[in-house]
């Protein structure tokens, strides 16, 4: 039996079990999802948004679909991956099960709490219906397997007119209580009229045990609501990564959505936002940083269906090793929105002979009356500029770890929560081998 059909025959035994307690437009939603995964199957390099990322060897793999409860973890195992600098809300999940203990939650005002009690509970039937796997995204099988087989994550509601004055943080761990295994975190995001919510997400393997997390994000953003979230990717060289984060946006509203990918085996990034408003402004940036056979693949959309909206989308790359970068960006503009501002850069560096790049960014414009560009580019380190730092006494590790951090430096600009750029930084020094003892 393969993956695909293990998941399938399991599907029944998922909702029937313990803890799942689901009203029937829920369970609709399910069986439609798992009948349209069992139609499509796993990607493959035959798919075109496939085509540079290969799921194949982690397709072979015998997963445990509903790892059993490991060794109870102490916040000493997790406050590393915190950001300890700064206050705020904790949503914590050890092998896909919250840890009341290790997080801090709240519905003082508004709701920073857990997926399964907005799916269990009578009192959000009214937004689980309104909200739950509705924004129309574009063909993913596997995002359709995570709504299939969706149990915890996190749920922040946010009302109308409602600053949260501290951020969230999202983390979510695996134990390696078993030898391989599979997540399906889900997180459902709503931000109300006028509302302003700052999120930080992780996933980190704690052992060396195979895990493939199949992550879905749904973010609803209202009318001049706006919304920071940030994604940190450094987890162990045993862990992949599937990313799914789908955005909606109302009239007037900001989305930024920063990706910071350091680690992990493979890490798929699918990242649509879908304007259904005037005026709004999407922002993407990412950071990626690889070494070893580290693959990174990012995947965007900006779908633009009205008048006078913009979009900007930054993506940075430093390979080394035989590491490889994919980046497909697309922006999609229909006839109806005119004045349209959209603007796609992807700067990529590759450190040694053996790393590689992908890169196809796209546009289909409808419209007549807008501004659009984009641009690519892949090279290598300044010789020029390499020299000049050399000699005014700076040593050739430091010299190029100065000119790598200056190239993404642009993007770690664009973080607002000042602590967690000061993690991001470290993080970036860590992995070019050098310190950074100053600010930058």
């Amino acid at each position: 039996m393969d993956l695909t059909e293990k998941l399938a025959s399991s599907f029944l035994a998922f909702e029937n079990s313990a803890g799942i307690d689901l009203d029937a437009k829920v369970h609709e939603i399910r069986t439609r999802a798992i009948q349209s995964f069992e139609q499509q199957g796993f990607p493959s390099k035959k798919d075109e948004a496939w085509k540079y990322t290969s799921l194949k060897a982690l397709l072979q793999t015998d997963f445990s679909l509903f790892p059993a409860p490991g060794k109870p973890v102490g916040f000493k195992q997790v406050k590393e991956y915190l950001i300890n600098e700064i206050d705020s809300y904790n949503l914590i999940f050890i092998d896909g099960v919250f840890s009341a203990f290790l997080s801090s939650t709240t519905h003082e005002g508004y709701d920073i709490c857990v997926l399964s009690s907005a799916l269990s509970k009578p009192k959000y039937n009214l937004v689980i219906d309104r909200y739950f796997n509705t924004i129309p995204k574009e063909r993913n099988s596997l995002s359709e397997l995570n709504t299939a087989f969706t149990r915890e994550g996190a749920f922040v509601n946010i009302p109308r007119n409602t600053i949260v004055p501290k951020p969230i943080q999202i983390l979510n761990f695996s134990t390696g209580s078993e030898h391989n295994v599979l997540l399906q975190p889900r997180n459902l995001i709503v931000v109300g009229e006028n509302a302003h919510v700052q999120i930080i997400e992780r996933h980190q393997n704690l052992s060396e045990n195979t895990t493939l997390t199949n992550a879905v994000t749904e973010i609803f953003a209202h009318k001049r609501a706006v919304v920071d979230y940030y994604k940190i990717q450094r987890d162990t060289l045993h862990a992949s990564l599937i990313d799914s984060t789908y955005v909606s946006q109302k009239k007037e509203s900001v989305v930024s959505v920063n990706t910071f990918s350091f680690g992990g085996k493979l890490t798929r990034n699918n990242l649509e936002f879908y304007h259904d408003g005037e005026n709004i402004s999407s922002h993407l940036n990412g950071l990626s940083v690889l070494g070893n056979t580290q693959h990174v693949d990012n995947h965007t959309l900006v779908n633009h269906r009205h008048p006078n909206c913009e979009s900007h989308e930054l993506y940075k790359g430093i390979y080394a090793d035989r590491s490889i970068g994919v980046f497909n960006g697309k922006v999609m503009v229909a006839k109806e929105a005119q004045k349209t501002n959209a603007f796609q850069q992807n700067n990529s560096v590759l450190i040694d002979d053996g790393a590689s790049v992908n890169a196809k960014p796209q546009l289909e414009i409808f419209a007549d009356d807008v501004k659009c560009s984009h641009g690519c580019t892949i090279g290598q380190l300044d010789k020029d500029a390499l020299f000049y730092l050399q000699s005014r006494g700076i040593p050739e590790k430091e010299a190029r770890a100065l000119l790598l951090y200056a190239f993404g430096n642009d993007v770690v600009n664009k973080i607002k929560i000042p602590q967690l750029k000061a993690r991001i930084t470290q993080l970036i020094a860590s992995k070019l081998g050098v310190e950074l003892g100053f600010d930058l």
